[in-house]
């Protein structure tokens, strides 16, 4: 990636020196060429009164004809030419490197060829020469065409010397800067590809400094994030495969235990060990269909009906199913401060389902005699489930990883009442599903207090 990147500045700037010197070389030609041609029409302007006053001084040209040396003497500038009245540069007087005078030919009234230049073409300047107020003859000049023909082609090689130093020049620093460019631009690149495979390699504590604001900065930013998320992901992977590994080992070891207590003997093969039996089992079933509810629904698999309902009537309903249970595990369970109606878009089976859990999660974790207290109001945007008990609480640090899969603020007693610590995991996922939040802080009444906040159905139009 430096070469490209160092070879495509490079190639950049090599065309457009290119194109610069082309330009500038062809803009210098026009312009020169004009030049000489205006220092050309400058020295006619010169010779014409000149030439004027002989034609009148000897009545005709025969005094030029066959006569070189006249003739040069003519076109050469003389102390007596008023170059002021003529608007006529004082340049021209000093010498004719040009060879312009060379060029410039004079013909008679039916220009006919007098003296000078051999030769005349269609694009030649003419310049008429009046005596006595009537055309005598023609001063005309063949014009430059290329800056060789005005005899400075030392000045000219000096010039493309030049540019060509020049070129060579830019294209050096071009170089330097195409090398510094692709070095530093790439440098923080080649860095976070570097950490990018060792990333691969399963290093998660890989991270890239962050020096600047810029697209490749916000890559490097990017990239950290990215790093620290697996980091956590792959933590979290291995704590729940851990604890998978021990909640299903505990079961199955109770059953290996009291089968072979059974081939041995030691144990009667009666009604009460095959309820021990079953209960180990149905304890294996629940924990594995817990995560088989856990994994669908952070796949978004779980199967959701999203229509219209009404929370109040199936809040009471699942109330009053664990009336009984509550009951019996010595819990008092109040419904309070319910409207009338509450409608939100859902599916009912799974919003019963939380309800389910977060109830079953009170009567497990609650030391009777105690109370389940459950309040559900309104806002503009939402309603708002409040699931309260009373002691014990969780201390403050630990409220936000109720949610996580497994997590368990006493373990021993939380095997004792048969839960898998998967249940907050689901609720929070059905609750994501639903468009809302759920979260845990301390309870009025010594416990926990699960909110849960729903948005509210759209007004039918």
């Amino acid at each position: 990636m430096s070469t490209r990147l160092f070879l495509a500045v490079l190639a950049t700037s090599a065309l457009a020196i290119v194109l610069v010197g082309v330009a500038t070389r062809l803009n210098f030609e026009r312009g020169f060429l004009g030049y000489l041609n205006d220092l050309s029409t400058e020295r006619m302007a010169v010779a014409q009164p000149r030439l004027e006053r002989a034609y009148l001084e000897h009545g005709n040209w025969d005094f030029l004809r066959e006569n070189p040396k006249s003739w040069h003497k003519m076109l050469r500038p003389q102390p007596e030419d008023d170059l002021r009245a003529q608007s006529v540069t004082s340049n021209i007087l000093t010498s004719d490197l040009t060879g312009a005078m060379l060029r410039m030919s004079l013909l008679d009234r039916q220009k006919q060829w007098v003296g000078g230049f051999p030769s005349t073409g269609k694009e030649v300047v003419q310049v008429p020469i009046r005596a006595r107020g009537e055309t005598v003859g023609w001063l005309t000049m063949a014009p430059f065409e290329s800056v060789a023909d005005g005899g400075d082609q030392r000045f000219q090689q000096g010039q493309a010397k030049t540019t060509v130093a020049i070129a060579i020049l830019a294209l050096g620093l071009s170089a330097l800067i195409a090398w510094w460019v692709a070095r530093s631009l790439l440098a923080p690149v080649r860095r976070v590809a570097a950490a990018t495979h060792r990333l691969a390699a399963g290093h998660h504590d890989v991270r890239v400094p962050v020096d600047s604001q810029d697209e490749v900065g916000q890559l490097a930013r990017d990239f950290n994030h990215l790093a620290l998320t697996l980091g956590r992901n792959e933590s979290l992977r291995r704590e729940f495969m851990a604890d998978v590994s021990h909640e299903l080992r505990t079961p199955l070891g109770i059953l290996k235990g009291e089968l072979e207590a059974l081939e041995d003997g030691i144990m009667p093969l009666n009604g009460e060990s095959v309820a021990s039996l079953q209960a180990e089992v149905a304890r294996i079933g629940g924990l594995v269909e817990d995560l088989h509810e856990l994994a669908l629904s952070d796949a978004g698999a779980l199967s959701y009906r999203q229509e219209p309902l009404d929370l109040v009537p199936l809040l009471q309903r699942a109330a009053q199913a664990h009336q009984g249970r509550m009951h019996a595990a010595g819990l008092a369970l109040n419904l309070s401060r319910l409207p009338p109606s509450a409608m939100v878009s859902g599916d009912a089976a799974r919003l019963h389902q939380l309800m389910d859990n977060l109830f079953e999660n009170c009567r497990r974790y609650t030391d009777a005699p105690g109370t389940v207290q459950i309040t559900l109001e309104g806002t503009p945007g939402e309603w708002q489930l409040a699931i309260e008990d009373s002691a014990p609480g969780v201390p403050a640090a630990m409220q936000d990883q109720l949610f996580d899969r497994f997590f368990r603020v006493d373990g021993s007693r939380s095997r004792a009442t048969g839960g898998s610590g998967l249940g907050l995991a689901i609720c929070s996922n059905i609750v994501q599903a639903h468009g809302g939040h759920i979260t845990a802080r301390a309870s009025a009444l010594g416990g926990v207090c699960i909110s849960v906040q729903l948005p509210r159905e759209a007004p039918s139009t």
